[in-house]
Order: C-alpha cells, then sequence, then structure tokens
C-alpha cells in the first residue's frame, strides 16, 4: 500500500537503514508474492530483505519465531507492518541486557475524536481537535534479545502469550517517546493524514 508515492513497507525499511539496520526480514504469508515484486532483495533500498514464509496465519509470536532461522545476531528489532515513525531505535536496544529481554516502544494515544469541555452549567468552554491523551499505547516496534524465542508460541499474539510472562518475570520494560512522530496507518483517513505530513517527518 502506497503512501505519499511509495509503499509503507519502503518507508520503513528506508527509516531502519538511515539507523544502522542493514538485515530486514519480512514475515509474509497472504499476497506474498506482490510482495516479492515490489520489494526484491532489497538492494536498491541499500539493505539485504529476507522472507520468513508463513504457510498459514501464525499470530504475531508465532510470525517471529518461524523467522527464528535467519536471525544471527544477539538483538533484533521487530515492528508491526503498518506503521510510519521517526522514532529512535537506540533506547529500545540500550535497554536490552541479561535480566531485559524485550523492550517495547509506547507513545502518547491520541483522542480519535475532538474533545469537547464544558463548565458546571453545560455552556461548552473549548474545543480541542484530537488531543493526546493521558495514556500510553503500544507502538508496534519492540528490541528483543535472543532469549525471547522461549517465551514464543507456534502460532498466536506475542502481546497475549509472550508480554504477560515476560512482565510477570519483570524482562520486559516500555520506553516511553514524547517528541516523535507514530502513526498506525489502518483506514484511507490515515493514509491522507500521513501523506500530509510524511515528507517532513523522514527529513
Amino acid at each position: 500500500m502506497e503512501v505519499g508515492g511509495k509503499p509503507i513497507l519502503q518507508w520503513q525499511i528506508e527509516w531502519l537503514s538511515k539507523q544502522g539496520i542493514k538485515d530486514i526480514v519480512l514475515a509474509v504469508g497472504y499476497l506474498r508474492t506482490k510482495v516479492f515484486e515490489v520489494m526484491g532483495d532489497g538492494s536498491r533500498f541499500g539493505v539485504r530483505l529476507f522472507y520468513s514464509v508463513e504457510e498459514e496465519p501464525l499470530g504475531t509470536g508465532g510470525a517471529i519465531k518461524n523467522a527464528m532461522k535467519f536471525l544471527e545476531d544477539e538483538v533484533f528489532i521487530v515492528l508491526n507492518g503498518d506503521i510510519i515513525t521517526n522514532l529512535s531505535i537506540k533506547p529500545l536496544i540500550d535497554e536490552l541486557n541479561e535480566e531485559i529481554t524485550a523492550t517495547i516502544a509506547l507513545v502518547p494515544m491520541r483522542s480519535p475524536y475532538g474533545i469537547v469541555h464544558v463548565d458546571h452549567n453545560g455552556f461548552i468552554t473549548e474545543f480541542r481537535e484530537k488531543p493526546l491523551l493521558d495514556y500510553l499505547i503500544n507502538a508496534g516496534v519492540y528490541a528483543f534479545t535472543k532469549e525471547v524465542f522461549r517465551y514464543l508460541p507456534d502460532k498466536g499474539d506475542i502481546e497475549v502469550t509472550a508480554f504477560p510472562k515476560l512482565a510477570n518475570e519483570r524482562r520486559i520494560k516500555g520506553i516511553v517517546y514524547r517528541d516523535v512522530y507514530w502513526k498506525s496507518v489502518d483506514t484511507v483517513k490515515d493514509i491522507e493524514e500521513v501523506e500530509r505530513v510524511i515528507k517532513e517527518v523522514y527529513n
């Protein structure tokens, strides 16, 4: 899917490449031949692309476990394929150690709606258009050590399998990013919003 004249995957690959990541594994299933055709071996983006193929949907946890054979380094980054962000991955990596197996990027939640404030008499005092709320959400960008494979399911989502176990053992940390751009591209409206800002985001 294109945003601002490029596939979202290309924006992500270029963002990772700028941060020194040159070997990238794409977990693909449905429409994988289309991904192969468009992205190729990664050489035109200055990276090496590898493909971890799912013959059936494995969920986020199963997909990472399925890609294990491609991973040589002790530390690796995982991200969802539908996000646009300019956050730095270094803080995620820096927190990993023998006790901390995983880190999650957290960003403030933006209200999907405009907020209206009223006084005790019902008079409107303020309109705020989609403000940031006082909640942190999972940004879909993670850093892991290979120790995480002990926690991953063969099939299932990491958010409901591995993460609760890691949290219970105090082996996972959240890294809060406040002054970054982050957007999950889920709707046509999201595409329109990202297209207005994407060139500034990646400058």
